[in-house]
């Protein structure tokens, strides 16, 4: 089955360069995922394609509207589809709800952008809210990228053999990735471990683990 991941954003040019190089690029070639990006602005309210409007109660900037983003989900949301808002206040995101992801057929990720989104969305239109960290960014672009790239290599048949041998030092709980060296073994002084020369793999592997 390919993953499909619909990506509603502002700005969609953004998206050119990291979908096209590198893993994303071969699961793509392979026919694994197909990754499609929708500009908010299709669904805009009158001439001018408007999205966003001042806030209720007054403030700084202006805010997404749920009506234009409720019309976007009703043209690509499916019985299937797992729709999340990417937003600085939503759960964290993690390798373990990537793992999550990666199980759905059909993930919908609408990037946030200007002062916020109409909280009407999160109450009523979305599955989930998740933040990729404690920090603003401009947009949900970035959380965007970030996830699909992050789910995506987890797909059966994305990565190589190597490549999956490493992907499971990433599913351990708790651990991300050891230290790793390469020749040269001495440079400038900065020597490489004594351990990692032994031949001792359990000493190898114990020490990785430490780290």
């Amino acid at each position: 089955m390919v993953m499909q991941i619909d990506i509603l954003t502002l700005f969609p040019d953004m998206f050119k360069g990291p979908f096209e190089e590198s893993i994303l690029k071969r699961a793509s070639e392979k026919k694994l995922v197909e990754i499609r990006i929708n500009d908010l602005r299709k669904y805009g309210e009158g001439e001018r394609r408007d999205v966003d409007d001042r806030p209720y109660g007054g403030g700084v900037g202006m805010v997404l509207r749920v009506d234009v983003i409720d019309r976007a989900l009703k043209d690509l949301r499916t019985e299937k589809s797992k729709v999340i808002l990417l937003d600085a206040g939503g759960t964290k995101f993690t390798q373990a709800k990537a793992q999550e992801f990666s199980k759905f057929g059909h993930i919908i990720l609408i990037a946030g952008h200007y002062e916020g989104v109409d909280h009407r969305v999160n109450e009523q239109l979305v599955d989930e809210v998740i933040s990729i960290g404690d920090y603003v960014l401009t947009g949900g672009e970035i959380p965007a990228m970030v996830i699909t790239d992050s789910v995506v290599r987890l797909l059966p048949g994305v990565l190589g053999k190597d490549e999956s041998s490493l992907e499971e030092s990433h599913k351990v709980p708790g651990y991300i990735e050891y230290a790793q060296y390469t020749r040269p073994e001495d440079y400038k002084g900065w020597k490489v471990p004594k351990v990692l020369l032994s031949g001792n793999h359990f000493e190898i592997e114990k020490w990785r683990n430490a780290k």
